[in-house]
């Protein structure tokens, strides 16, 4: 099946960064939110992030202008039933993803391949769900979308072949890498980084070293781009515990335990950058350790 037309449900930090390199890649694409102000806030992100682009002679000013022309946005989610291919990237919450797939599914055409962002959620229990299993597939991409080149294919039980290729195909439009996983708790990325970042914050819990000596440690000693507590901050300590909750729950062992002091930073609502405090407070000019 050819794609054409891209459904996104979802307009937040993963959902904009998707529909930028789709719009990029020529695809026609219809952005889904329940907030207008997040609507908005996402065509304001998409287009500070092409004028960079720009800026950086990485696009032309063309290519920007057509690849904007090409995004719409919707409040009503059925406006999304005539698209070729859905992504939803809400929140990392099964029962809100079965509720939008759900309220979906009458409006959809019998051939839309559905797909979720989602980071560590069984895509073969999300599919189950549906009227589509065979069409059902983890479309995982890494944050920032524009930026990192990888992205997470994951097959359920019941995904088909042709499925599987067709989006195997669009990675390949999107410039992108396709790394193909199989159903399991967190898939190949999250499986392997959060119990990272988990021990780091254990390090941190045991007194073991400070919030700035256990980044700097990862960054010189074993030269990684960011410290982990650095990047927990990034992609949001809230979504790095339920990742580390899926681990625990799907595969029964201890070691995926989540830190208490995890746990205690998301009860504060400390979730990092997008509330301007987690290992770091963003509140100065600097970030500054708040451990």
């Amino acid at each position: 099946m050819e794609i054409k037309k891209v459904g996104i449900v979802g307009a937040g930090q993963m959902g904009n960064g998707i529909a930028h390199v789709f719009a990029l890649a020529g695809y026609d694409v219809v952005v889904n939110d329940i907030s207008q102000e997040a609507l908005d806030k996402a065509v304001a992100t998409i287009t500070r992030n092409l004028d960079r682009q720009v800026s950086r002679e990485k696009i032309t000013a063309e290519k920007r202008d057509t690849a904007l022309a090409r995004i719409t946005t919707t409040l009503q989610l059925e406006d999304l039933g005539q698209t070729d291919l859905v992504i939803e990237a809400a929140t990392e919450r099964e029962d809100v993803k079965n509720a939008i797939f759900e309220r979906l599914l009458p409006h959809l055409k019998p051939e839309t391949i559905l797909t979720s962002n989602t980071s560590s959620i069984s895509i073969t229990r999300l599919a189950s769900r549906t009227d589509r299993p065979e069409k059902f597939m983890g479309f995982h991409f890494m944050n920032p979308v524009p930026v990192m080149q990888l992205v997470e294919l994951i097959r359920g039980i019941a995904t088909d072949e042709a499925t599987y290729h067709t989006l195997l195909k669009v990675v390949e439009n999107l410039g992108k890498t396709a790394a193909s996983a199989e159903d399991f708790p967190a898939f190949i990325v999250n499986r392997i980084l959060m119990p990272m970042i988990n021990e780091a914050v254990y390090t941190l819990y045991e007194g073991v070293g400070s919030v700035k000596s256990i980044d700097e440690s990862m960054k010189l000693g074993a030269n990684h781009p960011m410290g982990p507590l650095e990047l927990a901050d990034f992609i949001g300590l809230d979504t790095c515990l339920a990742i580390m909750n899926v681990l625990h729950d799907g595969l029964a062992d201890t070691k995926y335990r989540p830190c208490p002091l995890l746990t205690k930073y998301v009860e504060a609502g400390w979730l990092g950058r997008k509330t301007q405090r987690g290992f770091y407070d963003y509140r100065g000019e600097t970030p500054v350790p708040t451990r």
